[in-house]
C-alpha cells in the first residue's frame, strides 16, 4: 500500500480498494469453487455407470477424496495468509483447483478419478480460506453478517450452476464435458482477482491492541473452545454440514431413483430446489441479523436455531412423500430456511476473532466443514442407502429413507444454537485480543 495526503492507495496501478467489487469477485469465486466441488453429485448416475461403483464409492469420490488433503493445507496456508497477501494465495489456489476439475473429467479409472478430486480439494484449501478474512477487513463488524451472507451464497448458486448446467452440458456431450465446461471461469476469476483487487488493511474497523502481532494457531483454537457461543456454532455448524452435503449429494440420484426423472430433468429440478429458495434464505438471514443485531445480538444464534426446526419435519414430509410434485416444492421450501446459519455463524466468528487470527479461523472452521460436512457426509448417506437396500422396496426407497433420517440430525443443531443464544451478547462484548499465555 502507498500513502498520499494521508490516505492509503493501491500499490499496484490496476487495483482497488472497493469493498463492493472485492465482495462480487471473491463471491463469484466461491460460487465456481462451490461449483467445482459438487458438480460431480449430478454426474453420479453416468459416473457410477461408467466405472461401475457402489453408493459407498461415489460418496467417497463426492466427499472424502476431496477433503482428504483439504483439511490438511488448508490450515498450513492459513498462517501464511496472516502474514502475507491473502489474495495472491486465492488466486494461486482458483487457478489450480480449475486446473483439477478439468483433470477429473480426463480420468480413465476409480483412481485417477479419487486423484483428481484431491487437487480440487488442494486448490481450495490454498484458495479459499483467506477470503472470509478479506471480507471482514473489507466490512465493519454491524455489516458483517450481511457480507458474509453473501460471500456464501457460494453454496446455493454454485449447486445451481452445477446441477442445472452439470446436467445439460453432460446430457448432451458427456460427463467429462460438464467438468471441463466449470473449469474455465475460475481460470478467468483468479486472473480478475489478481488484477483489480487490492488487500485491505487489516483490522480497519476493529478495536484491537496490536493488529501486526500474528496469535499462534494454539490461541486461535483456544478461543474457539473458550467463548461457548464459537463452541456450540461450531458443533451445529459442522452437523448441519454433514446433513446438507449428504442430503445435496444424493438429491439428483433420488429423483432420478424414486420417480424416473431423466438426468437433465432431475439435475434442474435439484439446482431449482436446493439452490434459488437458499440463496434467499441466507442472505435474507445474514440482513435480518445485522438488522435485529443492532438491538439484540442473540439473533446471531436464534435466527438458525429456529430455523432449523422449522426446517426439520418440512424436509422429511417431502423426501418421503410418493409425489413428485410434492416432494420437489416441500423440499424446496425447507430450503428457504435449511441454510440460515452460514451467514450468521461465519460473521459470529469473524467478529469475536482478531484480524491475526481470521484466516487461521476461517481454514479451522473450513477444516471441519470439509471433513465432517463434505468429508463424511456424502460417505455416509451412500453407506446408509446401500444399508437399505435389503430392507427397501426399491432403491429410490432406500436413499429417500436414509435421507429422512439425515435431516431428522437438523434438530441436534438446532439445540447448539439455542445454547450459543444464551452466551453470544456476553462474548460479543469481550476484546478480540487473544489471551495472555
Amino acid at each position: 500500500m502507498a500513502e498520499r495526503d494521508g490516505e492509503l492507495m493501491p500499490a499496484h496501478p490496476t487495483r482497488r480498494l472497493s469493498p463492493t467489487l472485492a465482495l462480487t469477485l471473491l463471491a463469484a469465486i466461491g460460487i465456481i469453487g462451490f461449483t467445482d466441488r459438487i458438480i460431480m453429485n449430478v454426474l453420479v448416475e453416468p459416473v457410477k455407470a461408467q466405472f461401475g461403483l457402489s453408493d459407498t464409492e461415489i460418496g467417497l469420490v463426492n466427499g472424502l477424496a476431496f477433503a482428504l488433503l483439504n483439511i490438511i493445507l488448508g490450515l498450513v496456508v492459513a498462517r501464511v495468509a496472516e502474514r502475507s497477501r491473502r489474495l495472491t494465495l486465492v488466486a494461486i489456489g482458483t487457478f489450480f483447483w480449475s486446473l483439477a476439475t478439468a483433470a477429473t473429467g480426463m480420468a480413465q479409472n476409480f483412481v485417477q478419478l479419487m486423484l483428481a478430486r484431491i487437487g480440487v480439494g488442494v486448490g481450495e484449501a490454498v484458495g479459499l480460506p483467506a477470503t472470509g478474512s478479506v471480507i471482514a477487513d473489507y466490512f465493519p463488524p454491524a455489516k458483517r453478517a450481511t457480507a458474509i451472507s453473501v460471500l456464501n451464497l457460494s453454496a446455493p448458486i454454485g449447486a445451481l450452476i452445477g446441477a442445472m448446467g452439470g446436467s445439460i452440458i453432460a446430457a448432451r456431450w458427456g460427463w467429462q464435458y460438464a467438468l471441463y465446461a466449470a473449469a474455465v471461469p475460475g481460470l478467468i476469476l483468479a486472473v480478475l482477482v489478481h488484477l483489480f483487487v487490492e488487500e485491505p488493511p487489516r483490522g480497519q474497523h476493529d478495536v484491537v491492541a496490536n493488529v501486526d502481532d500474528v496469535p499462534s494457531v494454539k490461541a486461535v483454537l483456544w478461543r474457539y473452545w473458550q467463548r461457548r457461543t464459537m463452541r456450540h456454532m461450531l458443533i451445529g455448524n459442522a452437523i448441519a454440514s454433514m446433513i446438507g452435503f449428504g442430503l445435496n449429494a444424493f438429491v439428483a440420484a433420488w429423483l432420478a431413483r424414486r420417480f424416473g426423472f431423466s438426468l437433465v430433468e432431475a439435475g434442474v429440478a435439484s439446482g431449482l430446489v436446493a439452490s434459488l429458495p437458499a440463496a434467499f434464505g441466507i442472505t435474507a438471514a445474514g440482513w435480518l441479523g445485522d438488522r435485529w443485531g443492532r438491538t439484540n445480538t442473540r439473533a446471531y444464534a436464534l435466527i438458525p436455531a429456529v430455523s432449523m426446526l422449522v426446517a426439520t419435519p418440512i424436509y422429511i414430509v417431502g423426501v418421503l412423500n410418493s409425489s413428485a410434485f410434492w416432494a420437489v416444492t416441500l423440499i424446496g421450501i425447507a430450503a428457504l430456511v435449511q441454510y440460515t446459519y452460514m451467514g450468521t455463524t461465519f460473521s459470529t466468528f469473524h467478529n469475536m476473532l482478531h484480524p491475526r487470527m481470521r484466516a487461521t479461523g476461517s481454514a479451522f472452521t473450513g477444516l471441519v466443514y470439509s471433513l465432517v460436512g463434505g468429508g463424511f457426509g456424502p460417505l455416509l448417506m451412500g453407506a446408509l442407502s446401500d444399508g437399505l437396500q435389503s430392507v427397501a422396496p426399491t432403491p429410490g426407497h432406500a436413499l429417500a429413507w436414509a435421507m429422512a433420517g439425515a435431516a431428522s440430525l437438523y434438530l441436534w443443531c438446532a439445540l447448539h444454537y439455542f445454547l450459543a443464544a444464551r452466551h453470544i451478547e456476553a462474548e460479543l462484548a469481550l476484546p478480540t485480543d487473544p489471551e495472555p499465555a
